[in-house]
């Protein structure tokens, strides 16, 4: 799965429903999703502050470039998904970078996903209304 090339270093990333094609290199600090600039993909500060997070760790901020192809889920499904697959693609560039990325808790797959309805009731855990009489 490591592969380098012109392309850089690709690493998967998942989160929820939500699956992040990352392609890393060295560069000038480029972030493209889905073929659209970071910024126009994700409106919310939030999101973008989440993508960037492995980057502050690792203080790469405006030092690599990344491409990513993202789909599933929502916006901060896909958020999550780019952070994991950044992460794991930066520890392919330099495996110097792994120690504080596992600190903090990037390469970590969080597996927590949307609990599944439950026939005979409205949700997964909701319950219809209960009448005495």
């Amino acid at each position: 799965m490591a592969k380098s090339g012109t392309e850089g270093f690709y690493a998967t990333g998942r989160r929820k429903e939500a699956t992040a094609r990352v392609w890393v290199k060295a560069g000038t600090g480029a972030m493209i999703v889905n073929g659209r600039p970071l910024d126009e993909y994700f409106g919310r500060e939030t999101s973008i502050m989440i993508i960037n997070q492995p980057l502050q760790v690792l203080e790469q901020v405006a030092k690599v470039d990344m491409t990513v192809n993202v789909r599933g889920g929502g916006l901060s499904g896909q958020a999550g998904a780019i952070r994991h697959g950044l992460s794991r693609a930066l520890t392919r560039l330099n495996p110097d970078f792994r120690p504080p990325l596992k600190k903090a808790g990037f390469l970590t797959r969080d597996s927590r996903s949307v609990e599944r309805k439950k026939s005979g009731q409205p949700g997964a855990r909701r319950r219809f209304q209960f009448s005495k009489r």
